[in-house]
This record gives structure tokens, sequence and C-alpha cells, in this order.
């Protein structure tokens, strides 16, 4: 197939929806498929050939006036299917992707939508009702969704039909960006002692980037309140600050720099910065655990959990919105509930004192983490797709 993908961000930007969208993209050219991608530019607007995949970063704003762009590129394209990767803060919160597919629907190519997760965009002040509208309008009109968890397929069925929803959506998981390949000679005491943390630290880790959603207040005082008990604790916040998409994010992260200093954590508080993937890599599997304090609930959507998993961590995260059989508190993780510091201090604690435990949970998380290898998520991606090129509807 011919597949066409329009994401908002690709690397180098950084971002969660860009870094998936090349992983997927890679694993469906290594299965067969030519693979298109449109995305926005920064700078002079290009088209060029990375590692197999044509990208296109020739959008400048992802308003209504970048419909003639993308009408021009489908047809200078001719992709066999359309998949749309949406998360609102990639396409500056606008509305005009949102009907992108209505728009289109007349053209004889099918659309999917793959939704990182349904949350509305702005689009004006005073919006209302018409911010969710316009999330139903691209569920409606995409003769394909993809969804990358429960909650978010739950949902959409309750706005769909129920035989529409069994032939139109597919629930596929994402997977992890970030390989557990740190650089060549790597050894975990030695680059802990490299970064002035002593054996006896209890070195806690915290990966992605910094926005509300992440509960990383929680994750502060929890660590004041290990520090109170005499537990050695240091928190190390692995990888970018607040990445190219969501402006939102730079307040939420000048907050916790403020939480940070007033709390007396700036010696206890460490960050690695954007860095490269080995070096992720490397500052992950130096970490006795991972804290992933999700205020909504840990769910397959987020790619920093992917991440964890893959690395083989012992993960600490918040109890899920959905009950899903991917989750098994004790046994592949731990689950506190959500804003809860006293809880998640107990948790970490408790792992502080059981190396056992730790190590038990790091080998089932990373079994669990083979159910969402690229190479399967492509391949069902690909059926999807294959399904839609074939039996195209209007809805």
């Amino acid at each position: 197939m011919r597949i066409a993908i329009i994401s908002g961000e690709y690397p180098p930007m950084e971002g969660g929806v860009g870094d998936f969208t090349r992983a997927l993209s890679l694993e469906l050219l290594r299965q067969g498929h030519e693979l298109h991608i449109l995305t926005g530019k920064q700078g002079a607007a290009t088209v060029n050939v990375e590692e197999g995949l044509t990208i296109h970063r020739v959008i400048q704003h992802w308003g209504f006036n970048a419909y003639a762009q993308i009408a021009r590129w489908i047809a200078n394209v001719q992709p066999d299917v359309i998949d749309i990767q949406y998360q609102p803060a990639i396409y500056e919160m606008k509305g005009a992707i949102h009907l992108l597919p209505r728009w289109q629907q007349h053209h004889g190519r099918p659309f999917s939508t793959t939704f990182h997760d349904l949350r509305v965009p702005y689009l004006f002040p005073k919006a209302g009702r018409l911010r969710a509208w316009a999330v139903w309008q691209l569920a409606r009109y995409s003769q394909g969704v993809i969804l990358t968890n429960d909650e978010d397929y739950a949902t959409l069925v309750q706005q769909l039909h129920p035989s529409d929803a069994d032939s139109r959506l597919r629930v596929i998981p994402i997977g992890s960006n970030i390989a557990p390949k740190p650089p060549a000679g790597y050894e975990s005491a030695s680059w802990r002692a490299q970064q002035k943390f002593a054996p006896e630290d209890f070195l806690i880790g915290f990966f992605g980037f910094l926005n509300h959603s992440k509960g990383v207040e929680t994750l502060l005082d929890a660590l004041a309140q290990m520090l109170e008990a005499g537990i050695p604790a240091q928190l190390l916040l692995i990888g970018g600050r607040t990445g190219s998409s969501d402006p939102t994010n730079r307040a939420y992260a000048a907050d916790i720099d403020a939480r940070i200093t007033a709390a007396n954590l700036e010696h206890r508080v460490h960050r690695t910065g954007f860095t490269t993937p080995e070096e992720v890599s490397a500052a992950l599997l130096a970490c006795d655990v991972c804290a992933l304090p999700y205020r909504d609930g840990v769910s397959l959507r987020r790619g920093t959990l992917q991440v964890a998993l893959a690395h083989g961590q012992a993960i600490i995260t918040t109890t899920p919105q959905t009950p899903s059989g991917h989750f098994r508190d004790g046994e592949n993780m731990l689950m506190v509930p959500p804003d809860d510091p006293v809880e998640l201090a107990a948790a970490l604690q408790k792992l502080w004192r059981t190396p056992e435990l730790r190590a038990a949970l790091g080998q089932q998380a990373r079994q669990l983490a083979e159910e969402f290898g690229w190479e399967r998520i492509a391949k069902h991606t690909a059926e999807f797709f294959e399904q839609l090129r074939h039996t195209p509807t209007t809805p």
C-alpha cells in the first residue's frame, strides 16, 4: 500500500506523537509499504527522503488555509489510505483538522484517524460544546478510527451506533519509542557514579515532558516525605522539559521549578534534559524504580509507560480509570490513587525496602512490553488500512 500520514509534529520536533509516527512508519516500511508523511515546517518547506520515508515538511499553520495544500499533497501522492495522527496540541489547538475527513469525503480516498487521546481543542474563547463536537466530527467522518486504549474506545462507542463502532473502530495500543539500547560499553553503576549518585542512593526515575496530567507535584511531595523518613532518595527527570507542541506545558514546568525551590529539593532533583534515545535508555536502566503518577490514571495510551515497560523497570503508577487486564497491581506494577503523595511515598518506601520485589516487577514489566512490539502494531494497522481501502464507506 501507499500510505499517507498526517502528523502535526515529527522529529526533530520534540513530542510523543511525532516519535510514534516515525516508529510506526519505519516498521510499515519494513513490512513493504510506501510511506509519505505530511507535517509542519520549521523554516523553509522541504520534501526529503529520510530513512526510506518521504517527509513533506510543508505546513506553516494548521488552520483552514492549509486545506488547499493538503488537497494538492493528496493529489500528488495518490495514497491508498490517509491516516491522521490526532492530538489537539500538535495542530495548534485549532479546529481545521477535525473537519478534514468531512471536507475530503467525496474525493474517493479513505481517511483513518489515530486518536492518541480524546482531549478537545481550544478553538476560540467560549467555544463550549463546539470543542467536543469537533472531536466527534473527526471520528464520525473518518472511515476508520484507531484508539490506543480501552478507555477512549468506550467513550467513543457511546457517540456511535454499536454496529458502526464494530466495523470502524480498532484498539491498537502504542509501543515504546525508546529501545532499551544504551551507549556501547554502558554499565549502570559507572553511569550513576559519573552522574554523582552514591551507591546507596535510591534513584527514582520520571520519564516524559512536564505537563499537568503527569502528577509531578505529587511525586515531589512524596520525595519530600521519603527524605523526612531518612531515605536517601534522589529524583531524576529524564527527557525533554516541555516538548515542541503544547505551550501550556511551559507554565506547568515553571510551577514545578518553583515547587522544587520552595521545598529545598534542588539538590535532590536532577534532569537529563532533551537527549539522545541511547542516553534516555542509559538513564532509565540506572534507576531503581520509575514513578509515573498520572493524574488520570495509568493507560495504554501513555508512551512514557511503554518506554518504562520496555526497559524492565519496577513501575509505580496510578489506578486506571477503566479496569484493564494488562495492569496487575503487585505483579507487573504497583498502583496507588492519583494525587495521593502519602500513598505514593509508601509505595516507594516499600520498593526501597524490598529489592526482590523491584526485580520481580521489572521482569513482569518486560514481559508485558512484549505484547506491544512495533512489528505487531504495524501489522494490525496495515490490516485495518487494507480493510478501509477495499470497503470505503461514507458516514
